[in-house]
């Protein structure tokens, strides 16, 4: 009987060999986030039915294990950038199916050389892994981002490397060959050798690439939203997940994927996704998208990092809210110089109407700000 099997050890070779050993007998894998505190990493592994667990001291067996479908080979947790992550199922053939569309719509070839230097516990770090097993490239496999070494590996022979947006700004991105990046909302400027992606955990990594959807990849827009061409996102393709762990499924019945995200289509033809539609800030009957908001902040002299989220307000239904990381140089920018800031390019409802400077913001490992977390303490005051 096939079993779900969790891999819990660092980055490198070893993990590689470990996943293969598995999928050979017939087993799928759990990589589990080496980060998480031990009673929140047991709660994962019993809340997916862990059959097994592989760690550095060796292949351990857990209780109450549920078995897998032939032909599954993943199970994923989701980001939780929404709450509670979720099992993702992933086949073999959906992550054979991702590795072969990617690699064409990047023109990778054998004697091109993956570089995995993303955690591996999120698809964006573990897609590397499975597409250069898939395509037959080379691999070379890190414990997480150290620039220096990704340097290094660059000029030792790595072409081609998936990162995110804070992992891009600290490397010379003339190294690779080809860079794929996800996570995050890209800078406003990208390297000429940068590809940005769209995907979610659910269909095995990116689908769309600089706004056009990957070959056997269906994207359509859903019923008109507010009345303008912006609508929820639909997928359709082989590389979806085959459920949750739990049995059910967000794929309706003609197997389109229901993301949650919103977007539209260019007049080029590119697809652009404005964000969650729970993201969606309602403040005076106007609707504000936070990442135009955050793109226009960011620019601002005195802000490193920034988040916008709606918070819960008597008199707007919702008030725009900016949380800053200050520049290092210089005084953190008032509330004035940042309503000002966005008013000079935007409408003056999507100014922020409340500002916390704070030290860091809370984010997943693949670097999305998780708004939630953001909000929690700040919603109804």
């Amino acid at each position: 009987m096939p079993h779900l099997v969790a891999i819990d050890i660092p980055g490198g070779t070893a993990f590689v060999d470990a996943l293969q050993r598995e999928w050979n007998a017939g087993n799928a894998v759990l990589p589990v986030d080496r980060r998480l505190p031990l009673a929140a990493k047991e709660a994962l592994l019993a809340a997916m039915a862990v059959g097994f667990v592989v760690d550095e001291h060796g292949r351990h067996t857990l209780p109450d294990a549920r078995s897998i479908e032939a032909g599954d080979a993943l199970v994923m947790a989701t980001s939780g950038s929404t709450g509670t992550p979720k099992g993702v199922v992933l086949t073999h053939t959906a992550i054979a199916a991702s590795a072969t569309a990617t690699s064409a719509r990047l023109g990778m070839t054998p004697a091109d050389t993956w570089l995995a230097c993303l955690p591996l516990a999120h698809v964006g770090g573990l897609s590397v892994i499975t597409r250069a097993l898939h395509t037959g490239t080379g691999l070379v496999v890190h414990d997480g981002f150290d620039a220096a070494r990704v340097t290094a590996a660059a000029r030792q022979g790595a072409t081609a490397v998936s990162l995110v947006a804070t992992a891009l700004a600290r490397i010379d991105p003339g190294v690779f060959r080809t860079i794929v990046l996800g996570g995050a909302r890209p800078p406003s400027t990208l390297p000429r050798n940068t590809h940005t992606t769209y995907g979610l955990t659910e269909t095995g990594s990116g689908v769309v690439y600089d706004g056009r959807p990957l070959d056997g990849v269906e994207v359509r827009i859903s019923a008109e939203h507010d009345g303008d061409d912006i609508g929820e996102v639909l997928i359709r393709c082989p590389m979806l997940l085959r459920a949750y762990r739990d049995g059910s499924t967000p794929l309706d019945d003609a197997g389109w994927l229901h993301t949650g995200d919103l977007g539209r289509w260019l007049a080029d033809g590119r697809l652009h996704v404005e964000g969650r539609r729970g993201d969606m800030i309602i403040t005076g009957g106007e609707n504000v998208w936070p990442e135009a908001v955050e793109a226009i902040l960011a620019t601002h002299p005195g802000v490193a990092e920034v988040a916008v989220a709606g918070v819960a307000d008597p008199e707007w239904g919702q008030r725009v809210v900016a949380w800053v990381v200050p520049a290092a140089s210089g005084p953190a920018p008032t509330l004035s110089e940042c309503r000002a800031h966005v008013a000079e390019q935007m409408p003056a409802f999507c100014a922020p109407k409340e500002l916390h400077t704070v030290a860091a913001l809370p984010r997943t490992a693949l670097g999305k700000v998780q708004r939630y977390l953001l909000t929690a303490d700040t919603a109804g005051t």
